[in-house]
């Protein structure tokens, strides 16, 4: 099974198993990671807001234009940004690595 690593604004580690077509999003509310997902991965806010290590950002399928909105939204948006409900594990991710920002802004509350 593909392992995720999420790196905590603390710079600690968290390895999970990482099922086939699960969610960043949905692993980190499986594993109690602190990623919020206001909108329940519909694509509506950036609260699932990660950063990908720059060594997988180009393994990824690139963003779409209503992700790259939603992204605009984010606290501390980075080159490597990306909304966690919209990273799809697949085989080709085994061992993605992505950190969580140090603050995030939820527009929905």
């Amino acid at each position: 099974m593909p392992k995720v690593t999420f790196v905590n604004p603390d710079g600690s580690r968290q390895v999970v198993d990482a099922p086939l077509g699960a969610s960043i999003l949905e692993l980190a509310h499986k594993y109690n990671i602190d990623i919020e997902g206001a909108c329940e991965g519909s694509l509506a806010c950036s609260t699932c807001h990660v950063i990908v290590a720059p060594e997988w950002y180009g393994k990824l399928k690139p963003p779409s234009e209503d992700e790259q909105d939603m992204l605009d939204l984010a606290f501390g948006l980075t080159k490597t940004s990306r909304l966690g409900c919209q990273i799809i594990i697949t085989e080709a991710l085994d061992g993605l690595v992505v950190s969580l920002p140090r603050e995030v802004r939820n527009m929905m509350a």
